[in-house]
């Protein structure tokens, strides 16, 4: 053994020709590395208003339910979350048990959009939308999906409108903001959103995306590039690896005054809850949602905690409710195999079932 200054020379030659060869293999992955495949399944644009677009999944199966089900997601990130790769894809996964899927893109909001409000989201695009889908199939109801702040909006619609929503499924979705759990609802009761309205008119997604990133400084931005350096020389790993990146770091604006009033009504004044809320001069009442639910959360959501998910099926007026949870956290609710695999099993036969009763 050669040995200098207590070091095994021999050995730590070897750890250096062992890292050099993985980085210039890794330099031959980046080089040729996929980064494609988000947003793969195959969909037909069918209704479009201003930016928001709708699209219509094509069926995976021979016989598909006959209650069509729409997509909401947030306004804060893109929705092909849902469809990030075709081995990690819930949308796939639920055609495949056969949903008729629709889902809506929000855009990407520019500088006119600065005066869009929640009842421009939620009365017009998003009723516009379950109108036009209710038209087209001949039918008065469809199912809801609803995800993270969507599923806030998905509510607030079900509540507005009983007689158009045949069941809802809420994902991850802040309804009660009266919590202390998660870091982004103490940040959201302190927050001066009036002053960075007032400032940018639509607040720019990079300044979005910082404040989420703050939220979990070490994880989001040290232990993940760690990791990604450890997989370097790995083709697979490194394409799932900035496929994530590419879509979290994909963050839309948000419209001035529906994220003002977003922040001061829910996260401040928590009116949803306490039955407060107006969209335009309609009042929200959560009792009015008589409609199947099935209210999903996550046990380690770090952005909306189940304290502020799980309160939804109190304050409702249906008495076909049900509550489920993974221990995942908010992204792990998508890229979780098995969370992934019980979920959209679980979803697409909740559905089903609700589809085939009279209400």
């Amino acid at each position: 053994m050669n040995l200098a200054y207590g070091l095994d020379m021999e050995k730590s030659f070897d750890e250096v020709f062992s890292l050099q060869k993985k980085i210039i293999k890794g330099i031959e992955v980046l080089m040729d590395v996929d980064d494609d495949g988000s947003d793969s399944t195959p969909k037909e644009l069918v209704y479009e208003e201003d930016k928001m677009k709708l699209y219509h999944y094509k069926p995976l199966t021979k016989t598909t339910c006959k209650v069509p089900t729409l997509i909401i997601y947030a306004l804060v990130n893109r929705q092909y979350m849902m469809d990030i790769q075709q081995d990690k894809s819930v949308i796939k996964s639920l055609l495949e048990q056969g949903l008729d899927l629709f889902i809506i893109d929000w855009g990407y909001p520019t500088a006119e959009d600065r005066y869009l409000t929640m009842e421009d989201y939620i009365e017009g695009y998003i009723n516009n939308t379950v109108d036009f889908i209710c038209k087209a199939n001949k039918i008065e109801k469809i199912n809801i999906i609803g995800v993270c702040q969507g599923g806030t909006f998905s509510a607030i619609y079900s509540a507005l409108h009983p007689d158009k929503v045949k069941s809802l499924v809420t994902m991850i979705a802040p309804i009660d903001f009266d919590t202390e759990e998660g870091l982004l609802f103490k940040w959201g009761k302190n927050l001066n959103i009036d002053s960075m309205v007032d400032a940018y008119g639509v607040i720019p997604g990079e300044i979005m995306n910082a404040g989420f990133i703050i939220l979990k400084p070490f994880q989001l931005m040290i232990d993940k590039y760690i990791g990604a350096l450890e997989n370097f020389d790995n083709p697979q790993k490194m394409s799932d690896f900035f496929r994530m990146e590419k879509w979290i770091f994909d963050s839309p604006g948000q419209a001035g005054e529906t994220i003002r009033q977003f922040v001061n009504d829910l996260y401040k004044g928590n009116k949803l809850i306490k039955g407060e809320l107006m969209i335009g001069d309609k009042l929200v009442d959560l009792k009015n949602i008589s409609m199947p639910l099935l209210n999903i959360y996550g046990e380690y959501d770090h952005l909306v905690p189940p304290s502020a998910s799980k309160p939804l099926n109190e304050h409702i007026g249906s008495i076909d409710k049900e509550m489920l949870s993974f221990p995942v956290g908010h992204i792990g609710m998508y890229v979780s195999s098995k969370a992934q695999h019980e979920m959209a099993t679980k979803i697409a036969k909740w559905i089903m079932e609700k589809s085939k009763k009279i209400n």
